[in-house]
């Protein structure tokens, strides 16, 4: 598989330096997928790590080398171009809605920066196939006074043509009104732009 891997490389468009591991290894997102650790001198999905230092690392990718600090993303032209984004629309409220795709089950998300992660009722968590009930429990606060969460793990968010993948939720059994919310733990990797009544999500990494 290793051999398969290397003869067939993904291009990558989008790269983030996550973390660094003394001097020997990068930890490298690529195009908002799950971090993965590559050794000095280590190819993966056209990415090479050619120096690891104590906060950044330098990494060379089509053919050109580049200094990334913690935290910091490369896109190319490649991600410039195909840059995922969403439109929303204002309710008569004042908040934004998201018909999103949590596990491949269609779901109406509020959008809520205040929220830490996305937040499902009980019934829509049986509706995305989520073993919640065996998950690590909190008492969370939610509009309606504070309840049970269970932590999970969301496989695939999709809101528009943008898709993560493995995103924190938390499941509460009550205190939710009529839909889930849409919160930080998918938010904080889009940049979000506000024209009046409407609202563009577009992908950072």
């Amino acid at each position: 598989m290793l051999l398969l891997a290397c003869a067939f490389p993904v291009r990558a468009a989008d790269i983030a330096l996550i973390g660094v591991i003394g001097d020997k290894a990068a930890v490298i997102a690529i195009d908002g997928g799950e971090p993965k650790t590559i050794k000095l001198g280590q190819t993966w999905s056209g990415v090479t790590i050619v120096a690891v230092e104590k906060t950044r690392a330098t990494i060379e990718f089509e053919g050109k080398q580049r200094v990334l600090a913690l935290g910091q993303h490369y896109r190319s032209a490649t991600a410039t171009d195909r840059r995922q984004s969403a439109t929303l629309a204002v309710d008569p409220r004042g908040h934004f809605f998201a018909d999103a795709m949590v596990n491949d089950q269609a779901l109406r998300l509020m959008v809520d920066t205040g929220a830490s992660v996305i937040v499902l009722s009980a019934a829509d968590a049986e509706r995305t196939g989520l073993n919640w009930r065996k998950s690590r429990t909190a008492t969370v606060q939610t509009v309606n006074g504070p309840t049970t969460g269970y932590f999970v793990k969301l496989e695939r968010v999709r809101v528009g043509s943008i898709e993560l993948r493995n995103i924190d939720g938390i499941v509460v059994e009550s205190g939710l009104d009529q839909f889930g919310l849409l919160g930080m733990s998918f938010l904080n990797r889009l940049e979000m732009r506000r024209d009046g009544d409407r609202m563009e999500l577009i992908r950072r990494f």
